[in-house]
């Protein structure tokens, strides 16, 4: 049962379709970016841009439908390891660790920039750190490993090897292509990942130009399968139809056609002349920022629904960490809101919005927290021993037999007005978007 699927079934069509329908749009505007990622990758190394952009698709859906999970998975995890290849990219340009130090626990804004354009970076980089489609792919793919509760420990670990893996790599890129550019005319006016790559070749060596575009080819295949893969698995397990990386394809046409299918628009669009690539994933990106508070408030939901996860479901402290990075998440897309609307705004004013933003988030959850404290039911000692000793063993009913939980009045507001300030956010990133790109 995949995550789509459950949003469906628990809070019904009208809020099922929001999330399918956000995710499905998003999904295949992403896949068209990590396909302008391989474009830029090909065409830094010289490589013919039409044939290298047809085999990368080929690749991706090849790998995908060799009817073998796990060689599916080792083709993946060969690719993760390619990745690293930005480590010896961060030796030879050897930027200052003091500096890169400084600039981690000294944050600012770039000297001169426009604070719209900042902040529509920003949240750029949060989309695509913590994109919607993660939260699609990350319940299915467990589901299609058949992974039961007594691993979920060794997959705690797996994330977290995953999330050092992330951080290690995006700070090794921060920093050579900020020292390989710091001095030169070129800072300040990021134009493309290609354009990184000739940065580094021009001011750093060609060796270390030549590896930074081996790890965006590489990346960027590793990105083109999972997103796809998410938007396949979502589609299908929508429609419901047989959807598993186990099953050969004759035996799960659709869900095999919905990804080839996504793969070859993509494509096409990245060879569609005039098309400016570099805007258009930087645009992709922030639209996935904005609109994640959505998808992550669904996920939140249903980590709390005990007839889906029983002794799984959140915790208290688990749920207030979850509640603040959604408010975060959400402030982060005022900020954008207002730069948009008014772009003459000062860091003083931005300090405002979050102080004041930040004081509502904590009055409305001490007003949660006090009636979640008035609901609470007596829990004795042996409820809590019975639950931690089924975790292990404890499996969902079937989800036909489950009821659906009834949505608050208190609750549908909050979703409407999340659900229509989300569309005005997204709004002004399309009309920034377009500004920029008239610029």
């Amino acid at each position: 049962m995949g995550h789509a699927r459950l949003i469906l079934e628990r809070f019904g069509k009208f809020w099922g379709a929001f999330s399918v329908i956000d995710l499905f749009i998003l999904n295949a505007l992403t896949i068209v970016t990590e396909f302008i990622g391989i474009t830029f990758a090909v065409g830094y190394l010289g490589l013919p841009k039409v044939p290298a952009v047809i085999l990368a698709g080929v690749v991706v859906v090849a790998a995908a439908s060799t009817g073998s999970f796990r060689r599916f998975e080792r083709i993946c995890l060969t690719l993760v390891a390619g990745s690293l290849i930005l480590i010896p990219v961060y030796v030879m340009v050897h930027p200052p660790v003091g500096q890169m130090a400084h600039g981690l626990l000294v944050p600012g804004f770039p000297k001169g920039s426009q604070l719209s354009t900042v902040m529509l970076l920003i949240i750029a980089i949060v989309g695509t750190t913590v994109a919607p489609w993660q939260l699609f792919f990350q319940q299915s793919y467990v589901i299609d490993k058949r992974i039961t509760p007594r691993f979920i420990r060794y997959g705690r670990v797996d994330i977290w090897i995953g999330i050092a893996l992330v951080v290690v790599g995006g700070a090794a890129m921060f920093g050579f292509s900020y020292w390989a550019f710091n001095g030169h005319p070129e800072v300040g006016h990021f134009t493309s990942a290609q354009g990184v790559a000739q940065g580094l070749a021009k001011y750093s060596s060609r060796l270390t130009g030549d590896l930074f575009a081996i790890a965006l080819l590489d990346a960027s295949i590793i990105g083109a399968a999972a997103v796809g893969l998410a938007t396949a698995y979502a589609t299908s397990d929508v429609l419901n139809l047989n959807h598993s990386l186990h099953r050969p394809v004759t035996k799960a046409k659709g869900f095999y056609a919905c990804y080839a299918g996504l793969m070859a628009v993509a494509a096409a669009l990245v060879l569609t002349p005039g098309v400016p690539l570099g805007l258009l994933t930087e645009g992709v990106q922030t639209l996935a920022g904005v609109l994640l508070p959505s998808a992550t408030v669904f996920l939140l939901l249903l980590c709390n629904d005990k007839a889906v996860l029983g002794p799984w479901v959140n915790g208290k402290w688990l749920n207030a960490l979850s509640a603040a990075i959604v408010w975060i998440l959400v402030l982060l897309s005022v900020i954008l809101t207002a730069s948009v609307l008014f772009p003459n705004i000062t860091s003083a004013q931005i300090v405002v919005i979050l102080a004041i933003g930040s004081m509502v988030g904590f009055l409305v959850g001490g007003i949660l927290i006090a009636q979640r404290h008035r609901r609470r039911e007596i829990v004795t000692v042996d409820d809590v021993l019975a639950e931690v000793s089924n975790r292990d063993t404890w499996r969902m009913a079937p989800l036909h037999t489950l009821t659906r939980p009834v949505m608050s009045s208190q609750r549908k507001i909050g979703m409407m007005t999340l659900r229509g300030y989300l569309g005005v956010a997204f709004v002004m990133v399309v009309v920034k978007i377009v500004e920029v790109a008239i610029k």
